[in-house]
């Protein structure tokens, strides 16, 4: 089902300029937004121009990582009211709100299917983020490294590093083939750590109790769909019935809560709040048949918000 999809991990590792860096304490969404105007400035050839009208859209790269369209012609998921973005900023988890003069700060990105050739636009943006700051004050600071991470192997390489920071074209690409292993086959119980706010729908609500085929639905959403617009195939499942299934498997231990959260947006000019579920649940059931789901969720997260690092979990097998 999952086994065409393709990403790549990376850290990217920023070093506070001569004031510092102030930060909020979850820092996804100041990461996010500050790197998309960066992205805009370098990438857009129409300045005045706007992207749904502009004649470049096509070709633009600020427009395929921002503002994904469907395919000329296409009706599959075009109903979609917003179409994920090819790429995952994982923030850190820590609440560590100020970075000194000199301070490194790390986070993760993650590149989905066609988005993977497009590394080197994210460094030339990260660096010019870098000139114009961000944050409280928007500080300066410098694009310090950038490390290929394996997140199967733990192995790690510099792309992009003193003294010469020349991209050199390694990654260490993960396919959906590399996560569906037989050893997980036969798995009856498993723990899933919401280690970031995940806000996942049911029913047109959001809910505060993650049952497992909630999951399951929401995972099926975003991957299909991400494996639509940007690796250009269609997941072939019979979606009805891994629900019915996954509606079988039980929460044994449920240890999550809800955390309230805001974010400012300029774009709307206003604050929305986006709180979301945080903990540990243990599900117990027949989970062979979802392991590779669950197991690829881990990297391209679940639910609302997911592009500034919301809905990150980890899977756990006991």
């Amino acid at each position: 089902m999952i086994e065409k999809f393709r990403f790549t991990k990376y850290e990217v590792v920023f070093k506070a300029g001569e004031e510092g860096l102030v930060l909020p304490y979850y820092k996804g969404s100041t990461l996010r937004g500050g790197f998309g105007n960066a992205f805009q400035r370098i990438a857009c050839a129409q300045r005045n121009s706007s992207c749904k009208t502009c004649l470049l859209k096509t070709t633009c790269p600020y427009v395929y990582i921002f503002e994904t369209t469907p395919p000329p012609g296409s009706q599959a998921l075009s109903n979609y009211e917003a179409i994920p973005r090819p790429f995952i900023i994982e923030p850190p988890l820590d609440t560590k709100t100020y970075y000194a003069p000199g301070e490194l700060l790390a986070f993760n990105l993650i590149l989905i299917g066609k988005a993977i050739e497009y590394l080197p636009y994210f460094v030339v943006s990260f660096k010019e983020l870098g000139k114009h700051g961000m944050g409280k004050g928007r500080k300066e600071f410098n694009l310090h490294e950038i490390r290929a991470v394996n997140p199967l192997t733990k192995q790690t390489e510099a792309i992009y590093a003193p003294p010469d920071y020349m991209i050199k074209p390694i990654k260490f690409e993960i396919t959906g083939t590399d996560l569906a292993t037989n050893e997980l086959s036969h798995i009856n119980e498993v723990t899933i750590n919401f280690k970031t706010m995940t806000r996942l729908k049911f029913a047109d609500e959001f809910v505060e109790r993650i049952e497992f085929h909630v999951l399951i639905r929401n995972l099926l959403r975003r991957i299909s769909s991400l494996a639509y617009f940007h690796h250009d195939w269609e997941v072939e499942a019979n979606f009805s019935n891994l629900i019915e299934k996954a509606c079988r498997v039980e929460i044994v231990k449920d240890n999550t809560r809800w955390v309230d959260w805001e974010r400012y947006s300029s774009r709307q000019d206003s604050r929305i709040n986006l709180g979301g579920v945080v903990g540990e649940v243990v599900y117990q059931g027949d989970l062979g048949e979802f392991m590779p789901l669950l197991q690829l969720g881990q990297y391209t997260h679940v639910g609302k918000a997911a592009v500034f690092g919301m809905g990150g979990y980890e899977v756990n097998i006991r």
